[in-house]
């Protein structure tokens, strides 16, 4: 579903508008959107990004110009996630702060990476498949790993990579 409160802009791409939850965001011209994502309200979404199948954007999540989302990445936005308050009621949304996360320009996150509340990514970041990002990436760094942990930065010469596919 596609609610009216989404602004798409031009040369918005949604392979399957049917099977999508996006209500109260921005897409950016030219963005790409796969199936079973959801992106929720003030979600500001750049031009040109490509956000892969079954990934999920809550509340609080910007994400600048050029940026690609693998598939089923997580965006977080609450650091302690309670489902009661002390009194033990149901909490509401008034009872929790939105912390805001950042991802730069021309970042790259891979598939089920998940992104906690808060964290700002650096641009031209990349982030490993299935890494759990608990701070913040430096602009071009690469990070991998639970917790993600640095392993380069884009450009030189990656000896965890060249490894791939070699017997020991």
């Amino acid at each position: 579903m596609i609610s009216s409160s989404v602004i798409l802009k031009q040369g918005v791409i949604i392979h399957h508008p049917d099977l999508v939850n996006l209500y109260g965001c921005t897409i950016g011209a030219g963005t790409a959107i796969g199936t079973f994502v959801e992106v929720q309200k003030n979600v500001l979404v750049g031009r040109n990004c490509k956000i892969s199948s079954h990934s999920f954007l809550c509340e609080g999540v910007t994400i600048e110009d050029g940026v690609f989302v693998g598939h089923g990445v997580m965006f977080t936005n609450d650091i302690y996630p309670r489902a009661v308050n002390p009194d033990g009621s149901l909490q509401t949304q008034a009872d929790w702060v939105v912390v805001p996360t950042l991802v730069k320009r021309h970042a790259s996150i891979g598939s089920n990476a998940t992104i906690l509340a808060g964290i700002t990514i650096g641009e031209e970041a990349q982030i490993g498949a299935g890494a759990v990002v608990t701070r913040n990436v430096p602009d071009r760094a690469i990070v991998a790993g639970v917790p993600a942990r640095i392993i380069g930065r884009v450009g030189d010469v990656q000896p965890a990579l060249q490894s791939v596919g070699k017997t020991r």
